[in-house]
């Protein structure tokens, strides 16, 4: 049960990390407007846009992306950094919640029954019946160096996650301009066959990359980028923690 919950969130990231690697083709000579990026094309502000996020030591992912084990959706709410510390939460397609952090060479994760039950499908009702009476409600933890941990400890490290949106070479196209969450942004569209992708990217500060929405048949969901280089809130719970290798060994 421990590795189909890591697998899932695993899934996560890779979705995240696709939706934001979305950007290939060559520059096009689309017009060059006044205003915020006065002067440059839709795939050069693209192509700043993902210098910067990728550039940055730390931020928060939150959105929905789809789950190809169950055709569901898992919807993710995480802040991550470059020295491998994350914390936050995910369900999958509202069957519950698991709160993840990773502080150190330590994973720590917190289920909720919904979820455990989710996840204990296929098996018997003792066993299952069982796991939540030990685990429901109470934080966990594993070494990150584990084999059952090494999936999850790879996604909190934000080099990992945002590996293939490095080098992109876009042409998007570049469209008006709006707000998100009360920052003035820039709307690029990229297309890629029948897929459809809209990012919005800051027009204010450095050109972080703020939301992507993707219409594409295999990854469509909407990610939001915020909290970028604010601190982690990756501190070890307090408290009893169930020590699962001890438990495997």
């Amino acid at each position: 049960m421990r590795r189909t919950a890591l697998a899932a969130l695993c899934l996560a990231a890779a979705a995240t990390a696709g939706l934001t690697g979305c950007l290939p083709g060559q520059n096009t000579a689309d017009d060059k407007p006044k205003g915020p990026f006065a002067g440059m094309t839709g795939g050069e502000i693209a192509d700043r846009a993902m210098k910067a996020t990728t550039d940055a030591t730390s931020l928060r992912i939150k959105g929905d992306v789809p789950d190809d084990e169950s055709d569901g959706t898992i919807r993710i709410d995480m802040a991550l950094n470059k020295k491998g510390e994350c914390a936050g939460t995910m369900s999958m397609s509202g069957q519950g919640k698991a709160d993840l952090v990773k502080s150190g060479h330590t994973v720590y994760m917190k289920y909720d029954e919904a979820f455990l039950r989710a996840q204990g499908k296929g098996e018997s009702k003792a066993d299952t019946d069982a796991v939540v009476a030990m685990m429901a409600g109470k934080w966990t933890k594993m070494s990150a160096k584990g084999q059952d941990a090494k999936d999850i400890a790879g996604f909190c490290d934000l080099n990992t996650v945002l590996a293939d949106a490095r080098n992109v070479n876009s042409d998007a196209t570049r469209g008006w301009t709006t707000t998100v969450d009360g920052t003035s942004a820039i709307v690029l569209e990229e297309k890629e066959g029948s897929d459809r992708y809209t990012l919005y990217v800051a027009a204010e500060g450095k050109p972080y990359l703020l939301k992507v929405t993707s219409t594409s048949k295999k990854n469509p969901g909407t990610i939001v980028f915020t909290d970028y280089e604010k601190p982690v809130p990756a501190a070890a719970p307090k408290g009893k923690v169930l020590d699962l290798d001890k438990l495997g060994g």
